[in-house]
């Protein structure tokens, strides 16, 4: 890859501080960031390795942030980190099977699907902060769930943290806060496994990633100290119609433009 202007570096730096803001806010980040990547002419594979890498920086900030403030308890949730893990390594090595051109027209597609999903989805409300005892009664859901979000982070990514949020509090009946503290330690979990996968494949812009992933830290501090403070609601709107944009031109370029 060629070495990028000034100005488009400032660019992607933006797009990632508020992708990694509002990913740990409500989810979703990675709706920005693949688009943004694929936009430089990255293939694929490599935009989507290059996504994990930056995206392990935002995940591992907002997890650590909710488990600090008590808002996520590890221990509840054992065999979610063992089948988000599983599913993550097996949807990693079925996407690196996938042909480049098939991945560039379907990919817009599921960032688009992902932005309609956040638009429609209503919120189960609940106002407990606390998961509902004992533990060991969630361990056939937390296995379905982390093997089926694992493997979906792993072939594409995008919405994840939107998935596992809404997931945890209709399975679980948790309020928003402490279902997206269990969010962001399962998207970390899907995000590393993704990463070391990836790397092994040598589908990883190093240089572009850590740069995106130091903004996305930021982001994701940020945005996990609002979305305790002031909850979810206020940034959703202005993240479905950037996200919606940026999927209808990839859309658009990889179906109409593209040869």
């Amino acid at each position: 890859m060629e070495m990028l202007e000034p100005t488009m570096l400032l660019v992607l730096a933006l797009v990632a501080f508020f992708a990694g803001f509002i990913d740990a806010v409500a989810g979703g980040g990675g709706m920005l960031t693949v688009p943004a990547l694929l936009s430089l002419g990255l293939p694929p594979h490599v935009a989507l390795g290059t996504n994990k890498l930056a995206a392990s920086f935002a995940s591992s900030t907002a997890a650590f942030t909710y488990y600090k403030k008590r808002l996520f308890n590890p221990r509840c949730w054992g065999r979610s980190f063992v089948a988000t893990f599983i599913g993550a390594i097996i949807g990693t090595l079925v996407v690196d099977s996938i042909s480049t051109q098939w991945l560039e027209k379907t990919l817009p597609l599921i960032i688009l699907a992902a932005a309609i999903y956040t638009i429609w989805h209503k919120t189960p409300k609940n106002s407990s902060n606390e998961p509902p005892p004992p533990c060991p009664t969630f361990h056939k859901k937390q296995v379905g769930q982390g093997v089926i979000l694992g493997f979906y982070d792993g072939v594409a990514g995008p919405g994840t943290g939107a998935f596992w949020t809404v997931s945890t509090m209709a399975l679980y009946r948790l309020n928003i806060l402490v279902a997206s503290g269990v969010a962001k330690a399962m998207n970390f979990t899907s995000n590393f496994t993704s990463l070391i996968t990836f790397a092994i494949l040598g589908h990883i812009d190093w240089v572009l990633g850590l740069t995106m992933g130091v903004c996305l830290m930021a982001g994701a501090f940020v945005g996990a100290h609002s979305a305790i403070r002031f909850g979810a609601n206020f940034i959703r709107p202005i993240f479905v119609t950037v996200v919606s944009i940026l999927a209808i031109k990839l859309a658009y370029n990889a179906w109409f433009v593209a040869v």
